[in-house]
């Protein structure tokens, strides 16, 4: 019997060694190899047939003169899903390989499942090595309304009955997890569409090493990969993450994927966020926004009107400021809520809940040297609504305004909105895409905007339906807010 060879595999770059080494010499990183079997090399060629291939598949094989090579755009496929379509830059491409990424439980399989029941044209094969079938269409049935059945329920073959049919019969289920099975799968039923749920659990018979493993996560992105190219077929997977919010396995597989998205939220909030953190065939500043509902994700059209409460508005409550931020290339109005009370210790406590705590610590410090107000003994908590984390420095305005309207118990009118980035010197630098930030605030009704005066070079404000007041330091923005 031949003895079993082992190497040792590093889970951020895939960088292989005979023995175990506490530093990586490929990326750096600390006790990140981990022990893999290896077994007999097995050719790859025989998953060659159960890949079907495009016309265009074999000219890659020789070298091919750039003009000679088609340039025929296939179109983007329509997700149904405006804000899916936003992130990932109009819709899916043909021939992609989409990474979804996010924490355990915030609703991967339920985003990805939801969109394909609503692409009822196309051929979708689903492929599970998590859940079993009954629990997938379980699933599907909440989000297609079908899980709560009337006080007299329906025949097996009322009406009821022939829509969950037809509502999902475009979509065909296999619980797999060995990659050279899925392919024969994908042989016989010829998907438009295959989903991946989820890579760390398919295993491939060239690799001896367990599910989840360094190198079994390589081969088997590998493998969809060149399906995904030589087939035309797009193919999304969903990817676990690590404790550190890192995707789980190798470095190389966001390297290897067309786009990968990244789905956030805490499972406290009602909101979740899909952000690009790659995309070959698009922008990585799109963001969507869902609400997590009991039958599903809803698209949020538009966020500002819900991340905006109404009960602060109508008590005149302190400590309290909006915020025009971007997300990308989206305006949202935030309020950012702040409160200033007595330290009961000797050190005051400093806190900050979506927000950036080193940049709280600078516009203290700017607010106590430039503007006078002495903040040393109080306690400051920074909380941004919504449970959204916002990193748009267009925000620092409000923020000083929020903490010195708690400080001084003083209402901000809450038909105004701020936008400005402060600096050391106290001086409010200009913002980026100050007329998305004007327009979205008079969509949504607010009288005034304060912008930084430099924002004002070729900007006509007559043609706004809301007031532009421009402010070019911070004691002249609180001084006009508070007299």
């Amino acid at each position: 019997m031949a003895k079993e060879k082992t190497a040792y595999v590093c889970s951020s770059c895939g960088y292989d060694s005979p023995k175990w080494i506490g530093k990586c010499p490929a990326c750096g990183e600390w006790n990140t190899f981990a022990e893999v079997r290896l077994g007999p090399k097995k050719a790859v060629g025989s998953l060659r047939s159960s890949t079907p291939s495009t016309p265009f598949a074999d000219s890659g094989r020789s070298p091919v003169a750039m003009s000679h090579i088609p340039t025929a755009d296939d179109p983007r496929i329509n997700l149904h899903d405006a804000e899916l379509n936003r992130v990932l830059g109009g819709g899916l491409v043909p021939g992609s390989l989409t990474l979804l990424g996010g924490e355990p439980g915030i609703g991967k399989s339920t985003l990805l499942l939801q969109t394909i029941l609503g692409l009822k044209e196309r051929r979708i094969l689903y492929v599970s090595g998590e859940e079993s079938a009954r629990q997938i269409k379980l699933r599907a049935d909440r989000i297609l309304g079908l899980d709560n059945p009337p006080a007299t329920e329906p025949s097996a073959d009322g009406p009821g009955a022939d829509f969950a049919q037809a509502a999902a019969a475009h979509v065909l289920v296999v619980c797999e997890t060995m990659i050279e099975t899925i392919f024969k799968h994908i042989e016989t039923v010829q998907p438009e569409l295959l989903v991946i749920d989820s890579i760390q659990t398919i295993a491939t018979e060239n690799v001896e090493s367990s599910p989840g493993s360094v190198s079994q996560i390589r081969e088997c992105a590998a493998l969809l990969l060149k399906y995904a190219k030589e087939s035309n077929v797009p193919v999304l997977i969903i990817g676990h993450i690590t404790k550190e919010g890192s995707i789980a396995g190798p470095k190389i597989l966001e390297h290897m994927v067309d786009t990968v998205l990244q789905f956030e939220g805490d499972r406290q909030f009602m909101y979740r966020i899909v952000r690009a953190i790659k995309n070959r065939y698009g922008s990585t500043a799109e963001l969507g926004i869902y609400e997590m509902l009991h039958n599903g994700l809803r698209p949020v059209a538009n966020p500002s009107e819900l991340l905006l409460s109404q009960d602060a508005a109508e008590s005149g409550l302190s400590g309290v400021a909006v915020a025009c931020a971007m997300e990308g290339a989206r305006p949202l109005l935030i309020e950012m809520q702040a409160l200033v009370s007595t330290a009961a210790y000797g050190t005051p406590q400093r806190s900050a809940t979506g927000f950036d705590m080193r940049r709280l610590n600078m516009l203290l410090a700017v607010l106590e040297k430039r503007v006078g107000f002495k903040l040393a003994q109080k306690d400051v908590y920074i909380n941004v609504a919504g449970g959204l984390r916002i990193a748009d420095p267009a925000t620092d305005l409000s923020i000083i305004a929020a903490v010195l309207s708690s400080n001084v118990d003083m209402a901000i009118d809450r038909t105004i909105c701020l936008c400005g980035e402060v600096g050391l010197s106290g001086e409010i630098r200009p913002v980026s895409r100050i007329l998305q930030r004007i327009g979205e605030a008079e969509k949504l009704g607010f009288k005034e905007i304060f912008i930084p005066r430099a924002n004002l070079t070729g900007l006509d404000t007559r043609k706004f339906g809301i007031k532009v007041v421009s402010v070019g330091r911070v004691d002249e923005a609180l001084r006009t807010l508070f007299g």
